[in-house]
């Protein structure tokens, strides 16, 4: 296991969720974390908590990084602070909660491959260079919905898909440099990304469609994936049905559809 004391960590969607609860978890073990989001205030509030807790310094960044320059910003600022890079978490995303035969805004499939995957993409592709030299470590925020298929979430699915696909072929060509590609596969976590799901008409959803009293937080999914960065895992999947997925979608493909459907059914 390797200290992350003084080690760089950009964190992408730190607002809220997973990626605030990262936050914390870097800040505690020494590293000097950059948050970038969307939401300016939040991202000051987070500061704020953060070096008021730990004494470090945070570096805010809010962007919208569903543009190409912006990630490229976010690269640059963080190179002007601290000079380096050594930790990329790419966990900005978005999701959506309708059958595909009652969507009436298909730009909701852009939407959300813009931000899920592409930002990664960009983000990836800038820090890059900086990585190498550090030998560092690119971790992807996807989901379980990223190695099966989702019933209600076929725009959410395809891009994790998508996540997989790239960072799984980019762990490949990287394999000689010492850059670890570290994938995250969460079950449902408790956030405000269900509350802001997309609706067949592209509008939020305004409320969780989740039982969230059943689902696991996000302060316990983050102290999961600090351990994987810390032992440079390979795929962190937080939960026994996700695992089971894996293998059921291999060996009977029928059975994994009906356990993915019911689980949509019982989060509701």
């Amino acid at each position: 296991m390797e200290t992350l004391e003084n080690k760089v960590v950009i964190i992408t969607g730190a607002s809220e969720g997973i990626g605030r609860s990262l936050s914390f978890k870097f800040a505690q073990r020494g590293a000097k974390i950059v948050i970038c989001a969307r939401n300016e205030a939040r991202l000051n509030e987070l500061k704020a908590e953060i070096e008021s807790l730990f004494g470090s310094h945070v570096l805010t960044v809010p962007a919208d990084l569903t543009d190409k320059d912006a990630c490229q910003g976010l690269i640059n600022q963080t190179l002007d602070a601290y000079g380096r890079i050594d930790i990329l978490v790419n966990n900005a995303g978005r999701t959506m909660w309708t059958p595909f035969e009652d969507i009436r805004d298909l730009s909701m499939f852009e939407q959300i491959m813009d931000l899920n995957y592409l930002a990664g993409v960009y983000c990836t592709y800038y820090a890059l260079p900086y990585l190498k030299k550090t030998k560092g470590r690119i971790v992807g925020i996807a989901s379980v919905a990223g190695l099966t298929g989702v019933p209600c979430r076929t725009a959410y699915a395809a891009s994790k898909h998508a996540m997989f696909g790239f960072f799984d072929s980019l762990r490949v060509e990287l394999k000689e440099t010492g850059v670890s590609v570290i994938m995250i596969a969460p079950d449902f976590v408790l956030s405000q990304i269900h509350k802001r799901a997309l609706d067949g008409s592209g509008k939020a959803l305004g409320k969780s469609p989740l039982q969230e009293s059943k689902i696991m937080t996000a302060e316990e999914c983050a102290q999961l994936i600090i351990r994987a960065v810390e032992n440079r895992d390979r795929i962190l999947i937080t939960s026994l049905r996700g695992k089971l997925g894996r293998w059921l979608k291999l060996i009977a493909p029928s059975l994994i559809d009906k356990i993915a459907a019911k689980a949509i059914k019982e989060a509701k």
